[in-house]
């Protein structure tokens, strides 16, 4: 007899620990999408594993010419074939946007950027031709 109440007990409890834990799953569920996604980088890839997007910050460095490069934000949106299409970037000192042409051209872009004080827009087609803008 002494068993038997201490099952019906044991069963008691589980059922009371069960439906707390499904609970607290409902609170959890309920709360939907995380509000901050923090990290270094963020690379999307696609079916592949192949990297088609991704943001990054490149820390501040010295140029072969000896100038700084200041820290900088970047943006990549990369074609099937891995070419790097669409890029912004900005830091303290510039901020730009490059557009390239389709894989297997080298010299077809789009670059509209501001360092400084100075701003521009830069046209180029394959066969060479070139116009850059400035104000």
């Amino acid at each position: 007899m002494k068993i038997h109440r201490l099952l019906i007990a044991l069963t008691v409890v589980n059922i009371v620990l069960l439906a707390f834990s499904l609970a607290q799953s409902r609170m959890v569920a309920a709360q939907g999408v995380a509000p901050v996604l923090r990290g270094r980088a963020l690379q999307i890839v696609d079916d592949r594993g192949r990297v088609r997007a991704s943001i990054q910050v490149l820390p501040a460095r010295t140029q072969n010419d000896g100038s700084l490069s200041y820290e900088t934000v970047l943006l990549r949106l990369i074609t099937e074939k891995g070419r790097p299409s669409v890029k912004i970037g900005a830091s303290e000192e510039s901020a730009g946007l490059a557009l390239s042409g389709p894989s297997g051209t080298k010299d077809t872009y789009v670059q509209l950027g501001a360092k400084g004080n100075v701003s521009s827009l830069t046209l180029r087609n394959e066969d060479g031709r070139e116009q850059i803008l400035k104000p």
